[in-house]
């Protein structure tokens, strides 16, 4: 395998320090996502011949894959495995094959609102007002460090979310003094919430005066040749700073990381092929997708100076075109987004993509002219040989698949892509789960969309009470109870 020189020289610059790397292949498209205690040593090991006799045949093929690769150093090994995982999940890179289930990493969660709060362990945030640590690579370590907070911090480590004096009688934090018992009253709301706030600083790290105390009952035991107990001390120590250790917050995905090798050079080249006055900074791309003229989607990506701007994705139901129509339901997706951007006098992108040849481009042109919008530039890309069709222009450019423009039109287009087929399938499935009702006997067209109005699925409908359905339109007490024991016909497993 020869290395390109665009990589040989990138491989000089990797640090020797803690991160993950990204390989790519030719399209920019992220393969494989690794994670390295030295960036610098474990990249450079996919690069050197002499190791290639020991790799076996997926290793060669990802490696014969590598166009390309991105670095992002972070400050220790387990800020860079959390980090992996999340790009695993994000990117989905066909080659990772561990970390691609759904793991969660430990964190802590205590909600000051409740009656008694306490600290519990969880692997998924919530949006519901609670205070929330982690996560943690070292879920041992937490748990040590919690159960030191518990006793230094005279807290309740109990699992009854309001208890009582009943409660009281059988628990053993109380018995051995560790818990202030605020369930019967031996101190107030007030002063057991200071000292949960004194907990949450504690865990937080910023009660180091501990960490001294400790270092010096640790010496104190070695001294006295207690070696056991100054074990212990150590091992709680070193949880301790496992726990205060702070770990970056990682976005869903970290847009410091470059989807192409350089994106304002592929913007750069773009202008140029285009004869556009400077370089495109938002770009919006449009697709379609249906099945045999079922379920007519359509997607609009937006890109900012090369990138993904997913805040300004937008996806449409097709109105207007009865059947597999794709020419005129690009029609209606153009000028639905750009009457709209017109109406609200927003400003309009620099560059419109429509995923198709001459014909969807005819169609986007004209919608365009209609609005006064002619002067937008817009251009369509025929996915065969990936040629790029521009108005007015009898023949299409073909620049090659290596092309920078080119490179960055298909980025596009395959985001576009994605979330038009997703949507598809989403509307699909929807579909699927809705028509167990047609089964139902009499049901009709009207019953049935007034339900599904109430209850929005039949999901939610199969755990509606009697009561409920009674009270749609159209539906009484015995046509609710038939429905009822209809949908718990169909929720019963075959042979059960």
């Amino acid at each position: 395998m020869s290395v390109s020189e665009h990589i040989r020289k990138k491989l000089g610059t990797v640090p020797h320090k803690p991160g993950v790397y990204l390989h790519k292949d030719r399209f920019g498209t992220v393969i494989y996502v690794g994670k390295a205690r030295d960036l610098r040593k474990r990249v450079n090991q996919y690069f050197q011949a002499s190791r290639r006799l020991g790799w076996d045949l997926k290793f060669n093929a990802l490696v014969e894959a590598i166009c390309d690769f991105d670095v992002h150093v972070v400050r220790s090994e387990p800020e860079a495995l959390l980090l992996e995982s999340k790009l695993i999940k994000d990117f989905k890179p066909r080659f990772n094959v561990s970390l691609r289930d759904d793991k969660r990493y430990l964190m802590l969660k205590v909600n000051l609102n409740d009656p008694i709060p306490n600290f519990i362990f969880t692997r998924l945030k919530k949006d519901d007002g609670a205070r929330y640590f982690g996560p943690f690579v070292n879920s041992t370590a937490l748990r040590n460090a919690v159960a030191l907070a518990r006793k230094q911090f005279n807290l309740r480590g109990c699992r009854v979310f309001t208890p009582g004096a009943a409660d009281y009688k059988h628990c053993l934090y109380a018995h051995l003094k560790y818990c202030t018992a605020p369930c019967v009253g031996n101190v107030t709301r007030e002063q057991y919430l200071e000292q949960v706030n004194a907990a949450c600083n504690f865990l937080e790290g910023q009660c180091r005066e501990m960490q001294g105390q400790l270092e010096a009952e640790m010496k104190k035991a070695a001294a006295a040749h207690e070696f056991e107990k100054a074990a212990d001390l150590r091992d709680l120590l070193r949880d301790l700073q496992d726990t205060w250790k702070r770990t970056e917050k990682f976005a869903r995905v970290p847009y410091n990381l470059p989807l192409a090798i350089n994106p304002a050079n592929d913007l750069v080249e773009l202008a140029k092929v285009l004869d556009l006055s400077a370089a495109p900074v938002r770009i919006e791309g449009f697709d379609i997708s249906n099945i045999s003229g079922t379920f007519a989607v359509a997607s609009l990506v937006s890109f900012k100076n090369g990138r993904p701007d997913r805040a300004n994705y937008r996806r449409f139901k097709i109105k207007t075109v009865i059947g597999q129509d794709d020419f005129a339901s690009m029609a209606e997706v153009v000028h639905r987004r750009y009457s709209r951007l017109k109406r609200e006098a927003k400003p309009m992108p620099d560059l419109i993509l429509v995923d198709g040849g001459k014909g969807q481009l005819g169609m986007a042109c004209a919608e365009l002219k209609k609005l006064g919008l002619e002067k937008t530039p817009v251009i369509g890309l025929a996915k065969e040989f990936e040629e790029i069709y521009l108005p007015e222009k009898s023949l299409p450019l073909r620049l090659g698949l290596d092309h920078p423009a080119v490179k960055l039109l298909q980025r596009l287009r395959d985001e576009c892509h994605r979330v038009a087929n997703s949507y598809n399938a989403q509307l699909r499935l929807k579909k699927i789960s809705e028509s167990v009702l047609d089964e139902f006997p009499g049901i009709g067209e009207r019953r049935k969309a007034a339900l599904l109005k109430k209850f929005g699925s039949v999901q939610r409908l199969k755990t509606a009470t009697l009561e409920q359905i009674a009270a749609v339109p159209g539906f009484g007490g015995k046509a609710a109870e038939e429905l009822k024991n209809f949908l718990a016909a169909r929720s019963t497993p075959a042979g059960g």
